[in-house]
């Protein structure tokens, strides 16, 4: 089986608004905070819905959170 190929830059993200928690994050757009740690390791591919809210919590358009495949831009 192969590693899911939805990506996420999330943990960087957390770090540069003011250093978010993972629970921060979670009560913001409405999940648990063991969602977002699978969606940091690459286990959990989000809902559109969610990705959205995410990148609505984060003021970003989703291709700046999620990319698909490898991503070798920082």
């Amino acid at each position: 089986m192969s590693k899911n190929l939805v990506g996420n830059h999330i943990r960087k993200l957390r770090f540069n608004h003011d250093e978010m928690t993972q629970q921060q994050l979670a009560d913001k757009v409405g999940v648990t905070r063991q969602t977002i740690v699978a969606l940091e390791k690459g286990n959990y591919s989000p809902s559109l819905e969610l990705a959205f809210r995410i990148a609505h919590t984060f003021n970003l358009p989703l291709e700046e959170i999620f990319y698909y495949g490898e991503n070798t831009k920082q």
